[in-house]
C-alpha cells in the first residue's frame, strides 16, 4: 500500500509519541513493521532530517502530551462550534460520516435554524459555519484513524446554565441561543473567544512544525470570526429579546458573559467584553503588550464544562470530550 520512503515520511511527519506512531502503522496495515524497518523509529534509517523530526516528538512525549492528543482536543472543540453554526444556518448538523472515530460517539441536543433579520449577520454565520465544518474535516484527515468521534453535545440546557451564571436570565428562565439573531450573537461570542485562546494556549504543546502552522492558521480564522462577532455586538444597543432576559444592551451582556468565563478559568482577569470599563470599544482583547492571551486545555474545559473545578464532563459536553486531554483544571 505504501512504499518505504513514503511510509517513513508519513511516520516522521506525524511527529507524535510512540503511541501515535503505532496508531499510524496500524491504520496503514503495518503493525508488524512490514515495509518499514525498525531503524526508522530511531530516525536513522530515514536519514538526518527524519532524526531531527523525531527528536522533538520525543520531547513532546516526555512532556506528557502528544501532537495527536492536542489535535484531538481541538477536534472536540471544532465539533462543538460546527454543530452550533450549522444548526443555526441550516437547521442540521454534521453528516454522520464526519462524526465517527475513537471513543464514544454522541448525539446533539438542541439547535435549530435561526431566523436572521439582517443579511450581514446571516452571511457571517454562513461563512463561519462553512469554516468550522472545514476545520472538522481537516483535523479528521490529519489525524486519520486516530481521530476521535464527536462526543455528546448539549446546545440547549448548557446555554441556559451559562446565561444564568452570567446574570443574563432570571433563575427559572431559559436562554435559547437560536431564538433570534441577538441571542445567536451572544452564544457565538461565548464560543469564539474561547476558540482563539484555546489554539494560542495549545501552540506550545505542538512539536511538529507542519501541525503548528496548521493550528496557527486555524487560530487566525477563529480570530477573524471573533472579530466579526464582537464588532456586531458592539454596534448594537438593545435588542435582547424575550424569554426573561435581563437588560437590553448587547454590549453589557458581552461583559457579563466575559465575567462568567473569567470566573471559571482561574483567578486571572484576562477575559474582556466588547467594551472596557469606560464604555469604549474593546473589539480585540489583548494584554498591555497588545498580545492575545492564552488558555490551557484545562482552562478551556472549565468553560465548556461550565465548572471551575476539576471535572471530566459537564456543560456543553455532558459526557465529556473524547481523547486523552479530557479533564478541566481545578481552579476552585
Amino acid at each position: 500500500m505504501f512504499g518505504n520512503r513514503y511510509a517513513a515520511s508519513m511516520i516522521t511527519r506525524s511527529a507524535e509519541n510512540d503511541q501515535d506512531r503505532r496508531r499510524f502503522l496500524k491504520a496503514a496495515g503495518m503493525t508488524g513493521l512490514g515495509v518499514v524497518g525498525a531503524g526508522t523509529f530511531s530516525g536513522l534509517a530515514a536519514g538526518p532530517a527524519a532524526a531531527a523530526t523525531v527528536r522533538p516528538a520525543a520531547a513532546a512525549a516526555a512532556a506528557g502530551v502528544s501532537d495527536g492528543a492536542v489535535l484531538n482536543f481541538a477536534l472536540n472543540l471544532e465539533y462543538l462550534e460546527a454543530e452550533f453554526y450549522l444548526h443555526a444556518v441550516t437547521g442540521r448538523g454534521l453528516a454522520d460520516a464526519m462524526t465517527t472515530g475513537t471513543g464514544t460517539r454522541g448525539g446533539v441536543t438542541g439547535g435549530r435554524a435561526v431566523r436572521f433579520e439582517s443579511r450581514t449577520v446571516r452571511q457571517y454565520a454562513q461563512e463561519i459555519a462553512a469554516d468550522e465544518k472545514d476545520h472538522v474535516q481537516f483535523l479528521r484527515s490529519a489525524l486519520g484513524s486516530a481521530a476521535v468521534a464527536r462526543p455528546a453535545i448539549d446546545l440547549q440546557s448548557s446555554f441556559t446554565a451559562a446565561a444564568q451564571a452570567a446574570g443574563l436570565v432570571k433563575p427559572g428562565h431559559s436562554f435559547d441561543a437560536f431564538a433570534c439573531e441577538e441571542n445567536f450573537l451572544l452564544a457565538a461570542f461565548l464560543f469564539e473567544d474561547v476558540g482563539v485562546t484555546a489554539y494560542k494556549g495549545a501552540a506550545p504543546l505542538i512539536s511538529n512544525k507542519t501541525y503548528l502552522e496548521a493550528a496557527a492558521g486555524i487560530l487566525a480564522v477563529e480570530a477573524y470570526h471573533a472579530g466579526n462577532i464582537r464588532s456586531q455586538l458592539y454596534e448594537r444597543r438593545g435588542g435582547i429579546l424575550g424569554l426573561g432576559l435581563l437588560g437590553r444592551d448587547l454590549r453589557e451582556a458581552s461583559v457579563k458573559l466575559s465575567n462568567a468565563r473569567d470566573s471559571l478559568d482561574g483567578p486571572a482577569d484576562d477575559d474582556h467584553g466588547v467594551i472596557d470599563s469606560r464604555g469604549n470599544a474593546n473589539i480585540v482583547p489583548t494584554d498591555g503588550n497588545g498580545i492575545a492571551y492564552s488558555r490551557s486545555p484545562g482552562q478551556v474545559l472549565n468553560i465548556v464544562y461550565l465548572t471551575p473545578k476539576a471535572a471530566t464532563s459537564g456543560g456543553f459536553f455532558p459526557k465529556g470530550v473524547n481523547g486523552d486531554v479530557n479533564t478541566s483544571a481545578g481552579n476552585s
